[in-house]
């Protein structure tokens, strides 16, 4: 016998879409094709009417550390009633407020931390450094940590010196890097100006981050990246300018690669005016033609890959006399999948497989994790059963993470997640979660081989 067979659904992967049956045994997939030809299931689950998908694969998450509240308990809870079965993390090299000095303490965090985790997890290092020490990138490459993340801005930033050495590390080793692409001279003068003037408005925020210095950071960033040969990844791309500076450099993708973030392609700065400073992240919220841009740019493939960098905080530390006094980032993990579904597939008409490319396929295959993010038997059963015509009203009344707002409420948007499956054990099933704490697992990587390309359907 076998554990599982999922009936009746339409089987979307990033190629095509198809009706079929899968078959689930053990913590791994087993078959797909027709029910009647497979051996008996312990467990039959309906689908009819609905969509079978790969899990997401979020690689921009910040839990259990420094700039988030969700411990992996109550972000994993969010992930997986959103659809997401695995995430990406983050693991700080240094950071003032932490008791870290070497990538391997960050990491070693985030695996005890991630002992809570109801769904698979990995993490990227963080390089706080001007000039990191190899040994530490090494260490973390035996960890199954195989990308590290920089910035440019905040006091935690390097240097354009500091990036090359890193770019040149990681490059000698063929793993990966993101950079978090900020002017910090630009951002500092404009923000010191509206303190100066008293500009408290969070409407006037994306004034003092304004994409020319998201762009112009980019621009150095990919250029050093092309000087190196590191396979470079740019995080939370805004707009049209910040995504025209990578595209510039990007020539056929195998080196050069980037996302965006659902609440870029969903929302536009006129929610600084509606939800004040509960919107706060960085970079900022842009124009409506951005928005397109961005659509754009994620269907020719220039954009790989759509997160949500969930980073969670309450109403109390997000509410501030003056924008610059509130926490940045904002929770999306619970609700980033319904939401880009009704934006990309509801609203401009693009496909399922698009969908699954940019939410699942092409995030497990840019920062190597083999098993996740498609449907090919001998692969973690990792799989939503999403409903594409129930509608729902967002409110985060009934957040799993611990921020109790949702810069999506009063929302309605067509799709809903009905069920969650991890490593072959339904983890929720609608609306509830049916694991206990422990149920993920820490997923080594493989140092990724962007030279194959990947699939790119509208």
């Amino acid at each position: 016998m076998i554990d599982i067979v999922i009936s009746g659904g339409r089987v979307v992967t990033a190629d095509r879409i198809f009706e079929a049956d899968i078959a689930v045994d053990g913590e791994q997939i087993a078959a797909i094709g027709d029910a009647e030809t497979f051996p008996d299931a312990r467990e039959r689950i309906d689908a009819d009417g609905k969509l079978v998908m790969p899990g997401v694969v979020d690689p921009h998450v910040h839990l259990s550390g420094p700039n988030s509240m969700d411990t992996y308990a109550t972000g994993s809870r969010a992930a997986a009633r959103g659809g997401v079965t695995t995430v990406c993390t983050f693991a700080w090299q240094t950071r003032e407020d932490t008791d870290w000095t070497s990538l391997q303490d960050g990491i070693e965090y985030q695996r005890k931390e991630g002992q809570r985790s109801i769904i698979d997890f990995n993490c990227h290092g963080v390089i706080t450094e001007e000039a990191i020490d190899s040994e530490e990138i090494d260490a973390a490459l035996e960890n199954g940590v195989t990308s590290f993340k920089l910035f440019t801005a905040y006091d935690f930033g390097v240097s354009n010196g500091g990036l090359e050495h890193a770019f040149e590390l990681v490059s000698d080793r063929e793993a990966v890097v993101l950079v978090h692409t900020e002017d910090p001279t630009i951002c500092s003068r404009l923000e010191n100006r509206q303190r100066q003037n008293g500009e408290t408005d969070p409407v006037t925020y994306p004034d003092a981050r304004p994409i020319h210095a998201e762009a112009m950071a980019a621009d150095d960033a990919v250029r050093l990246a092309k000087e190196s040969g590191v396979q470079y990844y740019g995080v939370h791309t805004s707009g049209a300018e910040s995504a025209e500076a990578i595209v510039a450099h990007r020539n056929d993708g195998n080196q050069i690669r980037a996302e965006t973030c659902t609440h870029y392609t969903a929302l536009d700065r006129s929610a600084y005016k509606e939800h004040g400073c509960l919107s706060i992240m960085a970079p900022p919220l842009r124009e409506p033609s951005d928005q397109d841009a961005l659509f754009a740019y994620l269907k020719d493939g220039s954009l790989d890959v759509v997160s949500t960098d969930h980073v969670a905080f309450t109403r109390a530390t997000k509410d501030a006399d003056a924008w610059w006094n509130s926490e940045f980032g904002i929770n999306g993990l619970q609700r980033s999948l319904p939401v880009f579904h009704h934006e990309s597939v509801v609203r401009r008409g693009f496909s399922y497989p698009f969908l699954v490319e940019k939410m699942c396929t092409r995030p497990a295959e840019t920062f190597g994790f083999e098993s996740k993010g498609s449907l090919t038997p001998g692969t973690d059963a990792d799989l939503v059963v999403f409903d594409p015509n129930k509608k729902q009203h967002i409110s985060a009344d009934n957040n799993e993470s611990v921020a109790d707002y949702t810069v999506y409420e009063g929302k309605e948007v067509t799709g809903k997640v009905d069920l969650t499956m991890v490593r072959g054990t339904v983890v929720v099933e609608d609306n509830e979660v049916l694991v206990k704490e422990g149920h993920g697992e820490y997923c080594k990587r493989i140092s990724p081989d962007w030279s194959a390309g990947g699939t790119n359907s509208v």
